[in-house]
């Protein structure tokens, strides 16, 4: 799984036979227990091969080419998702499905295989304590001389009433 993100409930997808190139946003209905990049439990559920059907925030990608209507232009698209490919295959969540990655494609039951792509995993970067305890204050400083990461991870003492040479 080297490099490769886990995507989360809010990743972009993409179909590749949308007319307008239009994205939705991943909607993980079928488990509420397993988090990833979520500290507080609340947003970001991990979404998993078991999100199948219509599992996306609108289900369409605007018109789809795979249904052309006669006159010219097309159906508009109806996303019914019935399998996922490039998984993680590894860990099994207790639903029973596999873990998405950001390179995870889904199958349409109106287009062909992996005719649906992950944009974006959906994740977003929240540093801790703990990185900022694992942070090189050397290159933090380069990076940014304004940030003081030693006066960050370094614990305030009060000296109240304790008189300073």
């Amino acid at each position: 799984m080297s490099e490769k993100h886990i995507v989360v409930q809010g990743a972009t997808c993409t179909c590749k036979y949308s007319n307008e190139s239009q994205n939705d946003v991943l909607k993980v209905k079928i488990q509420s227990k397993h988090y990833t990049n979520d500290k507080d439990g609340s947003e970001k559920l991990t979404a998993s091969t078991k999100d199948i059907g219509q599992t996306l925030e609108k289900n369409t990608f605007g018109t789809c080419k795979m249904q052309p209507n006669g006159s010219g232009s097309y159906n508009p698209c109806k996303v019914d998702i019935s399998e996922w490919k490039n998984f993680y295959d590894k860990v099994t969540l207790s639903n029973g499905g596999n873990i998405l990655l950001e390179d995870s494609k889904a199958t349409c039951k109106m287009g062909t295989p992996d005719c649906i792509e992950i944009l974006d995993h959906g994740q977003i970067a929240e540093p801790s304590e703990q990185n900022l305890k694992n942070a090189n204050p050397d290159v933090q400083n380069k990076i940014n001389p304004l940030l003081g990461l030693n006066d960050l991870i370094q614990p305030k003492f009060d000296f109240t009433g304790i008189s300073q040479i």
